[in-house]
């Protein structure tokens, strides 16, 4: 147990420092003059979601946890004919023989992009379509921790390790071979359905990944499936957080068992959903309503 001041200590000394403590002064330029002031980096949302995904061991360890205990419980998976980790709205096939296998999503499931976010937070900016294409064709994402050896696991007991990404299709070639260079099983290039994945038949929403999962459902009983966002599992058709809790609602024995969800504090649709899914809204009105949605009870 860590030792803490009682509060009142702690305000005091607070308000004694500011009391006594001196501004601090610019350093004299080198013709006498003093020089400005270094600017104070803006505030930003995101700074301690980035800090702590990329520096606490906590944010490790909760990976680790949901990969090792995925992993044990796979071969069971694997050895029960009828499991299967596909919602209802995406087991159009029926299972009959088929192949096995699991599903991941790439970003901040295995592939850490933080370093992308850390950009935005020095830069001020936010995400936009071109600099996101220039950080994956760097090639530079490190897996995240546990998820090389589960898919490696996964990979020698003859289960196939299919990537779902909202990635842009044309970026296939420098994501498989990310996903290579950090250790990960890739059977080919068919092992990654990106975004621009067609399924005859199957009319895609946006972003939403159900037609992908059923093309996945055509050929293969998914044992598991993971993911940093709702959407990685089932679409979700009213992005509110009512509608998102509604959505998944069903679902909740199969979280830990079929389903595994790892954290994402810096960005995801249950940022948009606080804020009518508005992105064209300006940020500082997007904060208010972020703001708002908090609770203190």
């Amino acid at each position: 147990m860590s030792f803490r001041l009682p509060a009142t200590l702690v305000a005091f000394a607070l308000l004694a420092s500011c009391a006594t403590a001196p501004h601090p002064s610019a350093p004299p330029a080198s013709d006498g003059q003093v020089a400005p002031a270094a600017a104070v980096p803006a505030a930003n949302d995101n700074l301690n979601a980035v800090a702590w995904s990329q520096t606490a061991i906590e944010h490790d360890l909760i990976y680790l946890q949901t990969y090792r205990d995925a992993e044990s419980q796979l071969l069971g998976a694997l050895h029960d004919s009828h499991w299967d980790a596909l919602g209802k709205a995406d087991r159009i096939a029926p299972l009959g023989h088929l192949k096995p296998a699991v599903i991941l999503d790439i970003d901040e499931t295995a592939l850490d992009n933080s370093p992308y976010q850390a950009r935005l937070v020095k830069s001020g900016g936010e995400f936009n379509e071109a600099d996101w294409a220039a950080w994956c064709k760097e090639g530079q994402a490190r897996a995240l921790p546990g998820a090389v050896e589960f898919t490696r696991f996964a990979a020698s007991h003859g289960i196939a390790v299919i990537y779902i990404s909202n990635r842009a299709k044309d970026l296939d070639q420098a994501t498989v071979a990310n996903l290579s260079k950090a250790g990960f099983p890739v059977s080919g290039p068919e092992a990654f359905l990106g975004l621009g994945t067609i399924l005859e038949g199957c009319d895609q929403v946006g972003s939403e990944k159900g037609c992908r999962r059923q093309l996945v459902g055509q050929h293969y009983r998914v044992l598991m499936q993971f993911g940093d966002q709702l959407g990685d599992f089932i679409d979700v058709n009213a992005n509110t957080p009512a509608g998102r809790r509604a959505a998944v609602a069903d679902y909740l024995p199969w979280i830990g068992t079929r389903w595994f969800v790892l954290p994402n504090p810096t960005y995801g649709s249950w940022e948009p959903a606080l804020f009518n899914n508005d992105w064209s809204a300006p940020r500082e009105q997007r904060r208010q309503q972020k703001i708002d949605a908090l609770r203190y009870q």
